[in-house]
Protein backbone atom coordinates (compact mmCIF):
# COMPACT_ATOMS: atom_id res chain seq x y z
CA UNK A 1 0.00 0.00 0.00
CA UNK A 2 2.84 2.35 0.87
CA UNK A 3 4.56 1.61 -2.44
CA UNK A 4 1.31 2.27 -4.31
CA UNK A 5 0.90 5.64 -2.56
CA UNK A 6 4.48 6.56 -3.43
CA UNK A 7 3.92 5.65 -7.07
CA UNK A 8 0.74 7.74 -7.22
CA UNK A 9 2.54 10.71 -5.65
CA UNK A 10 5.41 10.46 -8.13
CA UNK A 11 3.02 10.27 -11.08
CA UNK A 12 1.05 13.27 -9.75
CA UNK A 13 4.17 15.39 -9.33
CA UNK A 14 5.43 14.39 -12.78
CA UNK A 15 2.12 15.19 -14.48
CA UNK A 16 1.88 18.48 -12.56
CA UNK A 17 5.38 19.42 -13.68
CA UNK A 18 4.60 18.49 -17.29
CA UNK A 19 1.40 20.57 -17.15
CA UNK A 20 3.36 23.58 -15.90
CA UNK A 21 5.97 23.10 -18.64
CA UNK A 22 3.26 22.95 -21.30
CA UNK A 23 1.88 26.30 -20.06
CA UNK A 24 5.21 28.03 -20.70
CA UNK A 25 4.98 29.71 -24.09
CA UNK A 26 8.45 30.98 -24.99
CA UNK A 27 6.99 33.76 -27.10
CA UNK A 28 5.42 35.27 -24.00
CA UNK A 29 8.57 35.57 -21.88
CA UNK A 30 11.83 37.48 -22.05
CA UNK A 31 14.74 36.65 -19.72
CA UNK A 32 17.37 39.33 -19.08
CA UNK A 33 20.49 38.66 -17.00
CA UNK A 34 23.34 40.73 -15.57
CA UNK A 35 26.45 38.84 -14.43
CA UNK A 36 29.84 39.97 -13.16
CA UNK A 37 31.90 36.95 -14.25
CA UNK A 38 34.99 37.77 -12.15
CA UNK A 39 38.01 38.42 -14.36
CA UNK A 40 37.28 36.37 -17.44
CA UNK A 41 40.75 36.58 -19.00
CA UNK A 42 42.23 34.36 -21.68
CA UNK A 43 45.78 32.98 -21.42
CA UNK A 44 47.28 35.14 -24.16
CA UNK A 45 49.49 38.10 -23.28
CA UNK A 46 48.07 41.35 -24.62
CA UNK A 47 50.77 44.06 -24.55
CA UNK A 48 48.06 46.74 -24.49
CA UNK A 49 46.46 45.42 -21.30
CA UNK A 50 47.50 44.78 -17.74
CA UNK A 51 46.75 41.07 -17.97
CA UNK A 52 49.93 39.77 -16.28
CA UNK A 53 47.91 38.49 -13.33
CA UNK A 54 46.18 36.00 -15.62
CA UNK A 55 48.98 34.44 -17.61
CA UNK A 56 50.71 31.04 -17.37
CA UNK A 57 53.73 31.07 -15.08
CA UNK A 58 52.52 33.97 -12.90
CA UNK A 59 51.49 33.85 -9.23
CA UNK A 60 47.96 32.88 -10.14
CA UNK A 61 49.27 30.17 -12.50
CA UNK A 62 46.43 30.79 -14.95
CA UNK A 63 46.39 28.21 -17.75
CA UNK A 64 44.23 26.71 -20.50
CA UNK A 65 42.67 24.05 -18.26
CA UNK A 66 41.59 26.65 -15.69
CA UNK A 67 40.33 28.92 -18.46
CA UNK A 68 38.23 26.18 -20.04
CA UNK A 69 36.82 25.24 -16.63
CA UNK A 70 35.93 28.88 -16.03
CA UNK A 71 34.14 29.10 -19.39
CA UNK A 72 32.19 25.91 -18.65
CA UNK A 73 31.24 27.06 -15.14
CA UNK A 74 29.97 30.46 -16.27
CA UNK A 75 28.03 29.00 -19.19
CA UNK A 76 26.40 26.49 -16.84
CA UNK A 77 25.22 29.29 -14.57
CA UNK A 78 23.78 31.37 -17.42
CA UNK A 79 22.02 28.38 -18.97
CA UNK A 80 20.44 27.39 -15.65
CA UNK A 81 18.76 30.68 -14.77
CA UNK A 82 15.60 29.91 -16.74
CA UNK A 83 15.01 26.16 -16.95
CA UNK A 84 12.72 26.58 -19.97
CA UNK A 85 15.04 28.46 -22.30
CA UNK A 86 18.30 30.37 -22.61
CA UNK A 87 18.22 34.08 -21.70
CA UNK A 88 17.50 36.48 -24.53
CA UNK A 89 19.87 39.18 -23.21
CA UNK A 90 22.89 38.86 -20.91
CA UNK A 91 25.02 41.77 -19.74
CA UNK A 92 28.55 40.58 -18.93
CA UNK A 93 30.92 42.41 -16.60
CA UNK A 94 34.70 41.88 -16.18
CA UNK A 95 35.54 40.33 -19.54
CA UNK A 96 38.94 40.87 -21.13
CA UNK A 97 37.96 40.98 -24.79
CA UNK A 98 35.51 39.74 -27.40
CA UNK A 99 37.38 36.45 -27.80
CA UNK A 100 36.52 35.28 -24.29
CA UNK A 101 32.86 36.15 -24.89
CA UNK A 102 32.98 34.17 -28.14
CA UNK A 103 34.38 31.16 -26.27
CA UNK A 104 31.60 31.53 -23.72
CA UNK A 105 28.74 31.54 -26.23
CA UNK A 106 30.36 28.66 -28.17
CA UNK A 107 30.28 26.44 -25.07
CA UNK A 108 28.00 23.41 -25.07
CA UNK A 109 25.69 25.05 -22.53
CA UNK A 110 25.05 28.15 -24.65
CA UNK A 111 25.72 27.24 -28.28
CA UNK A 112 22.04 26.55 -28.98
CA UNK A 113 21.28 30.20 -28.20
CA UNK A 114 23.01 31.40 -31.38
CA UNK A 115 24.14 34.50 -29.52
CA UNK A 116 25.45 37.69 -31.03
CA UNK A 117 27.93 39.97 -29.24
CA UNK A 118 28.10 43.71 -28.66
CA UNK A 119 31.48 44.74 -27.28
CA UNK A 120 33.85 47.70 -27.50
CA UNK A 121 37.40 47.82 -26.17
CA UNK A 122 37.51 50.32 -23.32
CA UNK A 123 40.52 52.27 -22.01
CA UNK A 124 40.23 50.65 -18.57
CA UNK A 125 43.61 50.50 -16.86
CA UNK A 126 43.09 46.83 -15.89
CA UNK A 127 42.01 45.91 -19.38
CA UNK A 128 38.51 44.73 -18.50
CA UNK A 129 35.32 45.57 -20.35
CA UNK A 130 31.58 44.96 -20.41
CA UNK A 131 29.62 43.25 -23.16
CA UNK A 132 26.10 42.28 -24.15
CA UNK A 133 25.19 38.94 -25.68
CA UNK A 134 21.80 38.53 -27.32
CA UNK A 135 19.86 35.76 -29.01
CA UNK A 136 19.80 36.75 -32.65
CA UNK A 137 16.41 35.14 -33.19
CA UNK A 138 14.87 37.42 -30.54
CA UNK A 139 16.78 40.71 -30.63
CA UNK A 140 18.13 42.88 -33.43
CA UNK A 141 20.74 45.53 -32.70
CA UNK A 142 19.69 48.89 -34.11
CA UNK A 143 22.30 51.16 -32.50
CA UNK A 144 25.31 50.73 -30.22
CA UNK A 145 27.78 53.06 -28.53
CA UNK A 146 30.61 52.93 -26.03
CA UNK A 147 29.98 55.87 -23.71
CA UNK A 148 33.38 57.03 -22.47
CA UNK A 149 33.79 57.87 -18.79
CA UNK A 150 36.57 60.40 -18.19
CA UNK A 151 36.68 62.08 -14.80
CA UNK A 152 37.32 65.81 -15.17
CA UNK A 153 38.72 65.90 -11.61
CA UNK A 154 41.10 62.99 -12.29
CA UNK A 155 41.92 63.16 -16.02
CA UNK A 156 44.71 60.57 -15.98
CA UNK A 157 42.45 57.80 -14.66
CA UNK A 158 40.91 55.47 -17.23
CA UNK A 159 37.96 53.21 -16.59
CA UNK A 160 35.28 51.10 -18.24
CA UNK A 161 32.92 52.56 -20.80
CA UNK A 162 29.16 52.32 -20.37
CA UNK A 163 27.86 50.10 -23.17
CA UNK A 164 24.68 51.40 -24.80
CA UNK A 165 22.61 49.20 -27.10
CA UNK A 166 19.31 50.02 -28.75
CA UNK A 167 17.56 46.99 -30.15
CA UNK A 168 14.31 45.63 -31.54
CA UNK A 169 12.63 42.55 -30.11
CA UNK A 170 10.96 39.90 -32.24
CA UNK A 171 7.56 41.46 -31.57
CA UNK A 172 8.76 44.89 -32.69
CA UNK A 173 9.22 46.49 -29.27
CA UNK A 174 12.29 48.69 -28.82
CA UNK A 175 14.59 48.31 -25.81
CA UNK A 176 17.31 50.72 -24.69
CA UNK A 177 19.98 48.81 -22.75
CA UNK A 178 22.91 50.14 -20.71
CA UNK A 179 25.58 47.77 -19.32
CA UNK A 180 27.71 49.24 -16.52
CA UNK A 181 30.76 48.53 -14.40
CA UNK A 182 31.37 51.54 -12.20
CA UNK A 183 34.57 52.38 -10.35
CA UNK A 184 35.42 49.96 -7.53
CA UNK A 185 35.70 50.68 -3.83
CA UNK A 186 39.28 49.45 -3.75
CA UNK A 187 40.60 52.75 -2.40
CA UNK A 188 37.77 53.01 0.11
CA UNK A 189 34.06 53.70 -0.35
CA UNK A 190 34.21 57.41 0.46
CA UNK A 191 37.44 58.08 -1.45
CA UNK A 192 36.14 56.43 -4.61
CA UNK A 193 32.56 57.73 -4.37
CA UNK A 194 33.10 60.85 -6.54
CA UNK A 195 33.87 58.60 -9.51
CA UNK A 196 30.59 56.72 -9.16
CA UNK A 197 28.68 59.97 -8.66
CA UNK A 198 30.21 61.31 -11.86
CA UNK A 199 29.29 58.16 -13.79
CA UNK A 200 25.75 58.22 -12.41
CA UNK A 201 25.30 61.83 -13.58
CA UNK A 202 26.63 60.96 -17.04
CA UNK A 203 24.27 57.99 -17.33
CA UNK A 204 21.30 60.06 -16.13
CA UNK A 205 22.03 62.58 -18.90
CA UNK A 206 21.90 59.82 -21.51
CA UNK A 207 18.66 58.46 -20.06
CA UNK A 208 17.06 61.92 -20.06
CA UNK A 209 17.90 62.38 -23.74
CA UNK A 210 16.04 59.14 -24.56
CA UNK A 211 13.02 59.97 -22.36
CA UNK A 212 12.78 63.46 -23.84
CA UNK A 213 12.31 61.89 -27.28
CA UNK A 214 10.07 59.08 -26.05
CA UNK A 215 8.36 59.34 -22.66
CA UNK A 216 7.34 55.68 -22.91
CA UNK A 217 10.86 54.44 -23.72
CA UNK A 218 11.63 50.98 -22.32
CA UNK A 219 15.01 51.37 -20.68
CA UNK A 220 17.04 48.67 -18.93
CA UNK A 221 20.13 49.57 -16.90
CA UNK A 222 22.21 46.70 -15.56
CA UNK A 223 25.66 45.80 -14.29
CA UNK A 224 27.98 46.02 -11.31
CA UNK A 225 27.67 49.53 -9.89
CA UNK A 226 29.96 49.01 -6.89
CA UNK A 227 27.27 50.86 -4.98
CA UNK A 228 24.05 49.68 -3.39
CA UNK A 229 20.52 50.88 -4.21
CA UNK A 230 20.42 53.25 -1.22
CA UNK A 231 23.77 54.87 -2.02
CA UNK A 232 23.78 58.42 -3.32
CA UNK A 233 24.97 57.56 -6.85
CA UNK A 234 22.04 55.27 -7.61
CA UNK A 235 19.37 56.67 -5.34
CA UNK A 236 19.88 60.42 -5.69
CA UNK A 237 21.94 61.10 -8.83
CA UNK A 238 20.62 58.41 -11.18
CA UNK A 239 17.29 58.67 -9.32
CA UNK A 240 16.62 54.94 -9.43
CA UNK A 241 14.12 54.55 -6.61
CA UNK A 242 11.81 51.83 -5.34
CA UNK A 243 8.04 51.95 -5.60
CA UNK A 244 7.56 52.22 -1.84
CA UNK A 245 9.10 55.69 -1.78
CA UNK A 246 6.26 58.28 -2.01
CA UNK A 247 8.78 60.97 -3.00
CA UNK A 248 9.74 59.13 -6.19
CA UNK A 249 9.04 61.46 -9.09
CA UNK A 250 11.61 59.95 -11.46
CA UNK A 251 11.03 57.39 -14.18
CA UNK A 252 13.60 54.82 -13.08
CA UNK A 253 13.01 51.96 -10.63
CA UNK A 254 15.64 49.73 -9.08
CA UNK A 255 14.20 46.21 -9.00
CA UNK A 256 16.78 45.13 -6.39
CA UNK A 257 16.02 47.92 -3.91
CA UNK A 258 13.57 46.05 -1.69
CA UNK A 259 15.74 42.93 -1.56
CA UNK A 260 18.63 45.16 -0.52
CA UNK A 261 16.52 46.58 2.32
CA UNK A 262 15.82 43.02 3.45
CA UNK A 263 19.55 42.25 3.67
CA UNK A 264 20.02 40.30 0.44
CA UNK A 265 22.99 40.89 -1.84
CA UNK A 266 25.06 39.67 -4.76
CA UNK A 267 28.55 40.13 -3.33
CA UNK A 268 29.77 38.91 0.06
CA UNK A 269 32.44 41.02 1.75
CA UNK A 270 33.65 40.93 5.34
CA UNK A 271 30.69 38.91 6.66
CA UNK A 272 28.10 41.14 4.95
CA UNK A 273 26.08 40.95 1.75
CA UNK A 274 26.26 43.90 -0.66
CA UNK A 275 23.76 44.54 -3.46
CA UNK A 276 26.30 45.77 -5.99
CA UNK A 277 24.63 44.22 -9.03
CA UNK A 278 21.41 45.98 -9.93
CA UNK A 279 18.61 45.92 -12.46
CA UNK A 280 17.02 49.30 -13.13
CA UNK A 281 14.12 49.86 -15.50
CA UNK A 282 11.96 52.71 -16.74
CA UNK A 283 8.36 52.86 -15.58
CA UNK A 284 7.15 51.88 -19.06
CA UNK A 285 8.30 48.31 -18.40
CA UNK A 286 6.19 48.14 -15.24
CA UNK A 287 2.90 49.01 -16.85
CA UNK A 288 2.61 47.88 -20.46
CA UNK A 289 -0.61 45.90 -20.97
CA UNK A 290 -0.31 43.54 -23.93
CA UNK A 291 3.44 43.99 -24.16
CA UNK A 292 6.47 42.81 -22.22
CA UNK A 293 6.29 43.95 -18.62
CA UNK A 294 7.24 42.92 -15.10
CA UNK A 295 6.29 43.66 -11.50
CA UNK A 296 8.08 45.95 -9.04
CA UNK A 297 9.58 42.88 -7.35
CA UNK A 298 10.67 41.34 -10.65
CA UNK A 299 14.40 41.52 -9.91
CA UNK A 300 15.81 38.17 -8.79
CA UNK A 301 19.16 36.80 -7.59
CA UNK A 302 20.27 33.42 -8.95
CA UNK A 303 22.09 31.33 -6.35
CA UNK A 304 21.78 27.61 -7.10
CA UNK A 305 23.23 25.42 -4.36
CA UNK A 306 25.90 23.94 -6.64
CA UNK A 307 27.45 27.36 -7.34
CA UNK A 308 27.80 28.28 -3.67
CA UNK A 309 30.54 27.75 -1.11
CA UNK A 310 29.95 26.59 2.47
CA UNK A 311 31.60 29.32 4.53
CA UNK A 312 32.43 27.55 7.80
CA UNK A 313 33.53 30.80 9.43
CA UNK A 314 30.18 32.53 9.00
CA UNK A 315 27.88 29.56 8.51
CA UNK A 316 26.60 31.11 5.27
CA UNK A 317 26.54 29.99 1.68
CA UNK A 318 28.60 32.48 -0.32
CA UNK A 319 29.57 32.71 -4.01
CA UNK A 320 32.06 30.02 -4.98
CA UNK A 321 34.65 32.18 -6.69
CA UNK A 322 37.50 31.41 -9.07
CA UNK A 323 40.22 33.06 -7.00
CA UNK A 324 40.78 34.55 -3.59
CA UNK A 325 43.90 36.61 -4.05
CA UNK A 326 46.23 34.19 -5.85
CA UNK A 327 44.58 31.11 -4.31
CA UNK A 328 42.69 29.17 -6.96
CA UNK A 329 39.29 27.75 -5.98
CA UNK A 330 37.98 26.71 -9.38
CA UNK A 331 34.54 28.19 -8.77
CA UNK A 332 32.24 30.39 -10.80
CA UNK A 333 32.41 34.05 -9.79
CA UNK A 334 32.65 36.22 -6.69
CA UNK A 335 29.33 37.79 -7.72
CA UNK A 336 25.88 36.25 -8.09
CA UNK A 337 23.94 37.04 -11.27
CA UNK A 338 20.71 39.02 -11.17
CA UNK A 339 17.88 38.53 -13.62
CA UNK A 340 14.33 39.43 -14.55
CA UNK A 341 11.74 37.62 -16.63
CA UNK A 342 9.36 39.88 -18.51
CA UNK A 343 5.96 38.52 -19.45
CA UNK A 344 3.37 39.57 -21.99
Amino acid sequence: MKNLFTLILVLFLYNHSCAQDSLYNKDNYLTIVSYNVENLFDTIDDPNKDDNEFLPGTKSDWNSDKYQKKIKNLAQVISSINKYELPELVGLVEIENENVVQDLINSSFLSAGNYGIVHHESPDERGIDVALIYRKDQFQVVEEQAINVFYDFEPKTTTRDILYVKGKLKNGEILYVFVNHWSSRRDGEETSEPKRLYTAALLREKVDVIIKKDKKAKIIIMGDFNDEPSNKSLNEVLMAKNHQNPQNKGQLYNLMFDKHLLGYGTYYYKTAWNMLDNLIVSSSLLNSPGKYQLSFDGGQIFSARWMMYDNVKTGELTPNRSYSGTSYHGGYSDHLPVYMILKK
